[in-house]
């Protein structure tokens, strides 16, 4: 089974949260989930993929990405893109 990639760059304070709740429905993946956060403004290896982001964003296998963020958005989009690896 293939590992599940969340980038998740949080580009505000408020988007601190987000990023936990992001860490936090993953870890109820284990292993199948690998999650990276990026903080603009410190971090800058995501520039290079996916360019200049001025709203915090959850990017899924490096293609599919997601600006309108809650709790429930992240659990539904993690949980399709682990059970979609199932199917591979």
């Amino acid at each position: 089974m293939a590992k599940v990639k969340v980038e998740f760059i949080n580009t505000c304070s408020s988007c601190v949260e987000i990023g936990r709740t992001i860490q936090d429905v993953a870890a109820g993946y284990g292993d199948d989930v690998d999650v990276t956060l990026y903080v603009a403004g410190r971090d800058f290896d995501y520039l290079k993929k996916y360019g200049m982001v001025c709203k915090g964003t959850m990017i899924i296998n490096g293609k599919t990405k997601y600006d309108n963020l809650n709790r429930e958005i992240i659990e539904k989009v993690i949980d399709k893109a682990v059970h979609e690896t199932d199917d591979v």
